[in-house]
């Protein structure tokens, strides 16, 4: 495991015992922790059950956490979306503007406290006094200079320094990606409590989810890849009471062992409902004329329906493809709290071993040029082959069968889980329901 820099126990003199640390952890889905931890106790904390926000996936978890509110209310539907009107998908967008609607700690920030963010999705723009996120600056002939958006301005170069060594990005997302996307982030949001800490900051522990993937939560790997996130959520519990601050842990999604990818885009091709460009061998998608097309993320995939008249044709087609287990129209999105305009005309969804690839080609020729790359803000879905490579270090895989872990769903094995060091007084098993109660808990700590 990567070494943790960090003097962990350097206390920064006298603070407040109200400031409050959330810790999220990627994939720690509640019946996994139970079997890696032989039980709900884990590290002095008792974790409990709780529902996630459909579709499982980060941004829209984080959405709701942020805001106590489900998609249809603030608009992330989930890690991509595709705009109508300039008939693009976007994918790990970082404007905080694109998530709608008053943040959980907007009453506490007005009475003069403080709130910190750290590697969450959708912060850049954020007004949140400290904020810390990857923003890599792409050179115009490839490649990238590796940097992070921070607020204040100076915060990143000060933990490059302190630390002896930036983010490195690579570790974050790709084939190479490992516990030290964890260990750093771990050992900024130590150094950030030392400032002092915000009077609520929120942090992200994210490698737990690259193995889950890669394979599967039942894996060797997998179990190791817990015990070095127990190592580091160790330290970073301790950290934090060594500065004065209780501690909310949340796991976001749990993850499912997938065996079957799914492919509905290709199925669409097939049909004639989805329009390609012919780039010498390669197809790229033609979504300016495509009657339908699916912006797939994990196990649910939103059908973007742009010809009215092949609703019907559509719905056909995907509800008869092998690994989907049901297909959303405008009543099933209302009641899932995915009534949104950026929501899918249909929303597919995965059986609990399947999961949604995006390709459309049938032949390794036709792939377009980003297939074979991590390129995740031009590929019209979220792709996890990404994680592999075929021909290291020149290629990422475009088999789509080596992925064994994939999330979104909701339901009954597929719990999250959450620990507090406090009383919450939580009123509904759900995130949306655990946001809501942390927020009240921030304005009642703000009133006079």
């Amino acid at each position: 495991m990567a070494a943790l820099k960090v003097d962990w126990h350097e206390i920064p003199g006298e603070l407040s015992v109200e400031k409050t640390l959330v810790i999220q952890i990627a994939a720690l889905g509640h019946e996994f922790l139970k079997e890696q931890a032989g039980g709900e106790e884990f590290l002095g904390l008792r974790f409990r059950p709780v529902e996630s926000v459909f579709p499982a996936v980060t941004c829209s978890v984080q959405a709701s956490f942020k805001t106590a509110a489900r998609p249809s209310s603030h608009g992330m539907v989930g890690n991509g979306f595709f705009s109508r009107d300039l008939s693009r998908a976007f994918f790990w967008e970082q404007s905080s503007s694109l998530v709608s609607g008053e943040r959980i700690w907007d009453g506490f920030r007005r009475a003069g406290s403080t709130v910190g963010i750290v590697f969450w999705q959708q912060s850049l723009g954020t007004d949140a006094d400290v904020a810390l996120s990857p923003a890599p600056i792409h050179k115009h002939h490839g490649g990238m200079i590796q940097d992070c958006f921070s607020r204040p301005a100076g915060l990143y170069g000060d933990l490059k320094r302190q630390l002896g060594r930036g983010f490195d990005l690579r570790h974050y997302w790709g084939p190479r990606t490992s516990v030290k996307s964890t260990a750093w982030i771990a050992e900024a949001t130590a150094r950030v409590m030392r400032d002092p800490a915000p009077d609520l900051l929120l942090t992200y522990l994210p490698h737990l989810d690259y193995d889950l993937q890669r394979h599967g939560p039942d894996s060797p790997e997998a179990a190791r890849a817990f015990g070095e996130m127990k190592a580091i959520l160790e330290r970073l519990l301790a950290a934090a009471r060594g500065a004065g601050c209780r501690t909310v842990a949340f796991g976001d999604y749990a993850m499912s062992p997938v065996s079957r990818p799914v492919h509905p885009n290709r199925a669409l091709l097939e049909a004639g409902l989805m329009s390609v460009r012919r780039i010498g061998k390669m197809l790229y998608p033609d979504l300016y004329t495509s009657g339908c097309f699916c912006v797939v993320d994990h196990q649910v995939a939103h059908a973007i329906v742009r010809d009215t008249a092949a609703l019907d044709a559509a719905r056909s087609v995907l509800e008869g493809l092998p690994g989907v287990a049901r297909v959303m129209g405008a009543d099933e999105k209302r009641e899932a709290g995915l009534e949104h305009p950026r929501a899918g005309d249909l929303v597919l969804v995965a059986e609990r071993d399947a999961w949604f690839a995006y390709p459309w080609w049938s032949k390794s020729s036709e792939a377009p040029e980003y297939a074979t790359h991590v390129d995740i803000h031009n590929k019209p879905s979220y792709d996890p082959c990404e994680l592999f490579t075929d021909w290291w270090p020149f290629a990422t895989s475009t088999d789509a069968s080596r992925v064994r872990g994939s999330h979104g769903l909701v339901g009954e094995g597929l719990e999250a889980t959450w620990a507090s060091e406090f009383e919450l007084g939580l009123q509904s098993d759900s995130i949306v329901g655990l946001a809501r109660a942390l927020g009240d808990q921030l304005d009642r700590s703000a009133q006079p």
